[in-house]
């Protein structure tokens, strides 16, 4: 094989094995959950709490070559009681993070 088609073989590959922000958002929305809900679960005393995606939007890298991120802004009720949680997973891996919570008004 030539080079030119070698080339060309490699990029398709690789290519395909890219995923699209929408896709990386819909694969990481789980993790995401389970992160927000843990976290909510103990601030607000509830181990029955459940966690709905409320938005979630791609983060571009801070630095060159730095990682892309995931964030999503996760609702978390339960037992008369409601918070919301930013949440950062990066795209390449594991450990979401979910901070910035806002537990100061009741379930209406």
């Amino acid at each position: 094989m030539t080079r030119v088609r070698l080339a060309s073989l490699a990029f398709v590959a690789h290519a395909a094995a890219c995923a699209t922000p929408q896709q990386e958002l819909a694969q990481g929305q789980e993790q995401a959950v389970v992160a927000a809900v843990r976290r909510g679960q103990f601030e607000l005393s509830c181990p029955t709490a459940a966690g709905t995606v409320l938005s979630e939007t791609m983060l571009q890298p801070i630095a060159w070559r730095g990682l892309e991120r995931a964030e999503y802004t996760i609702g978390v009720a339960g037992c008369g009681k409601k918070a919301s949680y930013i949440v950062i997973c990066p795209t390449e891996g594991a450990g979401c993070v979910a901070g910035a919570s806002r537990t100061d008004a009741p379930v209406r």
